[in-house]
């Protein structure tokens, strides 16, 4: 399974979104993004993710980071976009919470472990 992350920065803080109860990894915080539909180009993906789970338009600006990742249950890579916020206000449309987390805060937030390369890459700068 491919998934399309998107990194979004405002005003020196980064969007994370709260998975919904029942989904796979449920109540962990993550990046706002989703599965890549079969034939749709990620960046495609991650622009359309952001607009149905969180009713946000974001702008690709590039790769951060691929990370291939073996659940138990499935395989996944995942694909990190930088992101611009170019409209709206997030929207619990398809995620449980929402928050904007200074880098230096995001380990008081439990994210998915194929996240920790890029978070690490987020305080650093």
């Amino acid at each position: 399974m491919i998934v399309a992350a998107a990194v979004v920065r405002r005003e020196g803080r980064v969007l994370l979104t709260r998975r919904p109860g029942g989904a796979h990894l449920a109540g962990l915080w993550e990046f706002p993004g989703g599965k890549v539909e079969p034939g749709e180009d990620p960046e495609h993906a991650v622009v359309r993710e952001c607009r149905e789970e969180c009713a946000i338009e974001v702008e690709v600006e590039g790769v951060l980071d691929v990370r291939f990742h073996r659940y138990s249950e499935k395989d996944v890579l995942l694909l990190f976009y930088g992101c611009r916020l170019i409209g709206g206000t997030v929207t619990h449309l398809g995620v449980a919470d929402h928050a904007w987390v200074a880098p230096a805060e995001l380990d008081r937030y439990e994210l998915p472990p194929p996240d920790a390369r890029v978070i690490a890459r987020l305080r650093a700068g």
